[in-house]
């Protein structure tokens, strides 16, 4: 999508940390972190949020999440424990219409989030 800021990082118009990246995700560090370890993990095709993934794209979301899993581990995060976070729509927080999921970690949580 070409006005997606998420799309232009994944089509190296807009610069990022980049941490990851295979044939069909995306990780790279928040510009705006809210923990010391705060990295993006997305899918390189465009969907708006959780609600626009079809059902034929679960093995993706799954990947993501192990690949989320990974990332964790290799910050260090997985004795301590980490968060990852999934807003969709507008009451929700989620600023960017691409799907994407935050991995965040580092420091200790608060529930409820907020």
């Amino acid at each position: 999508m070409s006005d997606c800021l998420f799309c232009k990082i994944v089509g190296g118009e807009i610069p990022c940390k980049k941490v990851y990246e295979d044939d069909t995700i995306f990780a790279f560090e928040d510009i705006t972190p809210q923990a010391p370890t705060h990295i993006l993990i997305i899918p390189k095709d465009h969907f708006a949020s959780l609600k626009e993934v079809p059902g034929t794209k679960k093995d993706l979301l799954g990947h993501i999440l192990l690949k989320a899993r990974g990332l964790a581990q290799e910050a260090g995060l997985d004795e301590s424990g980490f968060r990852i976070v999934l807003n969709t729509g507008r009451d929700s927080g989620q600023a960017v219409f691409h799907i994407h999921f935050h991995l965040l970690g580092g420091r200790r949580m608060t529930w409820p989030p907020g």
